[in-house]
């Protein structure tokens, strides 16, 4: 892992309020998910750990719409 790449250990959740919580912006969950090859926000109620990279400077999200471009 590089920059500020992370870890984060969940069992189940949504990855709008994961992003929300350690990114500080909801809208920025599909590059959690898109670190993790996940395709909805929506997690399995197993255990997994999620790799959370770096967040995107303020104003420069998508919007929040996952494979769209930045």
């Amino acid at each position: 892992m590089s920059g500020n790449t992370r870890t984060l250990k969940v069992v189940g959740g949504d990855l709008f309020l994961i992003a929300a919580d350690v990114m500080g912006d909801a809208e920025q969950w599909y590059i959690i998910a898109a670190a993790n090859n996940l395709t909805d926000n929506v997690l399995p109620p197993t255990p997994m750990t999620l790799v959370i990279p770096p967040a995107l400077p303020a104003g420069t999200s998508n919007g929040g719409i996952l494979g769209a471009p930045t």
